[in-house]
């Protein structure tokens, strides 16, 4: 299955590994390393015009990448587990 994030960007929910509340998480100086250090390996991709509430982390094919959402992490995350296997 797939979820939506955002401005027409879906993302397969077996590739999620994580989401985040980007307001709660990038107080922490390691996450904003993370952060940083995707950005730039190219690695971050941005999905809303707006301001960002949350970040996806997904891994596929050996490849991570971070997707920033307008979405809040509540509802990526309500929706993910709304998913039936």
């Amino acid at each position: 299955m797939y979820i939506h994030l955002g401005s027409g960007t879906v993302v397969r929910d077996r590739s999620i590994v994580g989401i985040f509340d980007i307001d709660y998480c990038s107080v922490s100086k390691r996450t904003r390393e993370f952060l940083m250090k995707a950005q730039k390996n190219a690695r971050v991709v941005n999905v809303t015009g707006e301001l960002p509430k949350s970040f996806v982390l997904c891994e596929e094919d050996g490849k991570t990448t971070l997707y920033i959402s307008g979405i809040s992490p509540a509802t990526l995350t309500r929706r993910a587990n709304t998913i039936d296997y």
